[in-house]
């Protein structure tokens, strides 16, 4: 499952790097993913929204199997 995760991140990877951010793949475990936000992400008030409502989103729509996504 953390290659069909990371083929998914690799897509989303542009949009965020395009504001200054990146986001790097901690831990896939029965069904939660875990992610770090880095660059612009890291620090941004927006960081939870584009986590939750980006992110979790379209990897959950990709890969129903994933049941949350957490930043650490």
């Amino acid at each position: 499952m953390k290659e069909k995760v990371q083929a998914v991140l690799d897509k989303i990877r542009p949009n965020l790097q395009a504001d200054g951010g990146d986001v790097e793949l901690v831990e896939v475990k029965a069904g939660i993913v875990k992610l770090r936000l880095k660059g612009a992400c890291g620090g941004c008030p927006m960081a939870s929204v584009t986590l939750k409502n980006g992110i979790e989103r379209t990897l959950r729509e990709e890969i129903p199997e994933i049941e949350q996504v957490v930043a650490v």
